[in-house]
């Protein structure tokens, strides 16, 4: 189920108005489709200063239920050798995103398209692969895309640092592919010899996917576009904070 929090500017504006109508049916047409119950929110209007109304924010809690605790995943890649693998479609899109924001300084665009249908087969894939106990990892794609997503995946266990070597094939420009916010993908890792037992839970969900690398070394390496260390990697995002202050 889900609660949320919607934070808008001066709905007397038709602007803002027309952004709390869209946001308010897009969250419901979602939790339709996923069959998602609404069980509580709140909406708070007149986020204003100097009658400058903040971005639209409307914000969403959930909450879900893992029938056997032992049967759930982490997003960090596990074991040299294993295969990384992306659920989901690449589309060449950067509105919206944290890279047009932080390195451009351009908070416009026109925001990902996002496909319930394949929402639903991407993630009906990755829990049926975790409840079998066949992949090691899992992280979702969201800010920064998926070189973000790929340079977690290689730091944040616990314990070690993993590199990856991820190839890429996309007839797209490298920010895109690097830095693009394409909504329902899933980064996954697993042992080669789970493979084929994968991909035939993902055919049967009619979820694509892609190999797109192995974990391994102390590097993470994208295409010709990324080659950086793991650790300097997780140096910079450890003091992102007290860097920006």
């Amino acid at each position: 189920a889900i609660t949320d929090c919607l934070n808008f500017g001066n709905p007397e504006k038709p602007e803002i108005m027309w952004q709390f109508e869209q946001a308010t049916n897009g969250i419901s047409d979602a939790c339709r489709k996923l069959n998602t119950p609404v069980v509580g929110g709140n909406v708070s209007f007149y986020n204003e200063t100097q009658g400058e109304g903040i971005y639209p924010t409307p914000t969403v809690a959930m909450v879900g239920i893992i029938p056997e605790i032992n049967l759930h995943q982490t997003q960090w890649f596990k074991d040299d050798g294993d295969v990384i693998v992306m659920l989901g479609k690449i589309y060449e899109e950067l509105g919206g995103s944290e890279y047009l924001a932080v390195i451009h300084g351009i908070d416009e665009g026109i925001p990902p398209r996002i496909e319930l249908d394949l929402e639903i087969a991407v993630q009906n894939t990755c829990l049926e692969a975790i409840q079998k106990g066949i992949i090691k990892s899992a992280h979702d794609c969201s800010e920064g895309g998926i070189a973000v997503a790929l340079a977690e995946c290689c730091f944040s266990g616990p314990k070690f640092n993993r590199g990856a070597k991820v190839t890429i094939s996309e007839n797209i420009r490298g920010d895109c592919l690097l830095f693009g916010e394409s909504q329902s993908r899933i980064i996954i890792s697993l042992d080669k010899g789970n493979l084929d037992h994968f991909k035939e839970i993902a055919e049967k969900n009619k979820a694509p996917f892609r190999i797109i690398g192995r974990v391994g070394g102390e590097r993470l390496v994208i295409n010709e576009l990324i080659d950086c260390s793991v650790e300097t990697l997780k140096q910079r995002w450890k003091r992102a904070i007290e860097e920006r202050v």
